[in-house]
């Protein structure tokens, strides 16, 4: 690339990254009602239907529901299941939680998504495009919930995570999770109603619920929430996140890198320019 095509792309990365910015700061102001999903832990009853609907809904190999042993561990989701089932010894006894990507309002893997590929949809649920991804897992690294996961024993690796069934909800059905569960566990709908029920829940049965809903504002709020009658730190749920999206954090950062490794080296390519024309000059005016 000769002095000028490098100044051009410089220019240009510059414009793009002015343009995102703003466009960040617009979607702030948004007011979306996504959509999402209230589980209520108190309805679960460990059954793990949900698992199997998750994975014969996406083509991912069907977990072994009557072995119980995956219930004496604490499981993380991976490239083969995107949602797990844990039980969690309280002081109200056994419950049953049921894990999977928490869908951010503002999440941390789309802010640090270099290519888009990490995708938040116009309705809510936030998806991963393969066409788009460059193999950087950016988006692992900033998922407050390590969630994103990676197949590292591929030749042509993917990322990995629930995406709410986007497909299905084009076509207007439920979340294969919603739809299978026997107990009525998973609500399906938008935040305001599903946070209008969860109220509900928690006025008539005080001495039921503590009185949370976790993900009403949690990293500034997300897709799928949780109704529960034990403190959520004792379900395995982060309670040290505060209520500030990920990506306030840090968008500053993430513009700045990019204008770093362009800017500095357009910069001092400039100086070698000039450099090299005053050495030209001065070459000229001896030979004169």
């Amino acid at each position: 690339m000769n002095r000028r095509g490098f100044l051009k792309l410089a220019g240009t990365v510059g414009a793009t990254l002015a343009a995102k910015k703003a466009k960040a700061r617009d979607n702030d102001d948004e007011k979306e009602e996504f959509v999402g999903v209230l589980t209520d832990t108190t309805r679960c009853i460990g059954c793990r239907t949900c698992e199997v609907a998750c994975a014969e809904a996406h083509g991912l190999p069907v977990p072994d529901v009557q072995n119980d042993g995956a219930l004496e561990a604490e499981r993380r989701t991976s490239d083969t299941q995107w949602t797990v089932v844990n039980r969690y010894e309280t002081d109200e006894g056994d419950v049953f939680v049921k894990k999977q990507c928490m869908h951010c309002w503002q999440p941390g893997c789309t802010a640090a998504c270099l290519t888009n590929a990490m995708y938040k949809t116009h309705a809510g649920p936030v998806i991963w495009r393969s066409d788009k991804c460059m193999g950087c897992r950016y988006c692992m690294i900033s998922c407050p919930f390590e969630i994103p996961k990676f197949e590292y024993d591929s030749w042509n690796p993917k990322i990995h995570k629930c995406n709410m069934c986007w497909e299905r909800l084009q076509e207007g059905q439920k979340p294969a999770c919603v739809d299978a569960c026997p107990t009525d566990a998973l609500m399906f709908g938008r935040k305001r109603e599903l946070m209008e029920v969860a109220r509900v829940r928690i006025y008539n049965h005080p001495q039921k619920y503590v009185h949370q809903v976790y993900g009403e504002h949690e990293v500034g709020g997300t897709g799928w929430l949780y109704l529960s009658s034990v403190p959520f730190e004792q379900l395995g749920f982060r309670t040290d996140l505060g209520t500030t999206p990920y990506p306030d954090y840090t968008r500053e950062f993430l513009y700045a890198v990019p204008v770093v490794l362009f800017a500095v080296p357009a910069f001092l390519l400039g100086l070698r320019f000039l450099s090299e024309n005053e050495e030209e000059l001065e070459e000229g005016e001896s030979h004169a």
